[in-house]
């Protein structure tokens, strides 16, 4: 099933590079909440879809950067993203990350970053998901997540609520996951 999302049908540029809107509007604050972190060393960005992010927070935060995706149909745009930085961006590889046993196959990092993905995916996969981050992590590695969530299990905006009630009419399984309950799967 294909999903009818607000950034359905993005415009693909002259190089191959896919220009998602929502990627474009989040990248400025991601990469300032990831400043403040102070991270170093070697990030795993799940899910990267178009290769933005990677382009444009490698550089400034200093990393060296694994895209993956559950698509290989998006590498094509995630190397030509990654061609306009001079970011130590690694060639992207293909990771299904609600699949079990996934971080022991791609050892530890830094960080995980994750952007806009557990409102996608069912409840169980997201589970999956969240339970291998910590086997993932170095010691003292973080895992950065961003997306929209529940908080007591209420939206936050009429816009999320809207946005959450289409995503589950499209499939019952999917929608936003409550805040709490995200936190309580890291504690696992």
């Amino acid at each position: 099933m294909t999903l009818k999302l607000p950034d359905t049908g993005a415009e693909v540029l002259a190089d191959g590079r896919r220009m998602v809107p929502s990627a474009a509007r989040n990248a400025g604050p991601i990469l300032e909440a990831l400043q403040g972190l102070g991270l170093k060393g070697r990030l795993l960005e799940i899910a990267s879809g178009s290769g933005l992010h990677a382009a444009q927070m490698a550089g400034p935060l200093g990393l060296i950067w694994q895209p993956t995706d559950v698509e290989p149909a998006n590498f094509a745009s995630i190397r030509a993203w990654a061609a306009t930085s001079a970011a130590a961006i690694q060639p992207p590889i293909r990771l299904d990350a609600t699949e079990a046993g996934w971080a022991a196959r791609l050892g530890v990092w830094d960080a995980v970053l994750l952007v806009n993905l557990l409102h996608l995916i069912p409840e169980r996969a997201a589970a999956t998901l969240l339970g291998e981050l910590g086997a993932a992590l170095a010691p003292g590695g973080t895992a950065c997540l961003y997306g929209p969530f529940l908080r007591e299990g209420l939206a936050t905006s009429p816009g999320d609520a809207a946005f959450d009630a289409s995503l589950r009419a499209q499939d019952a399984a999917i929608g936003y996951k409550d805040l709490a309950w995200v936190t309580g799967q890291l504690g696992k």
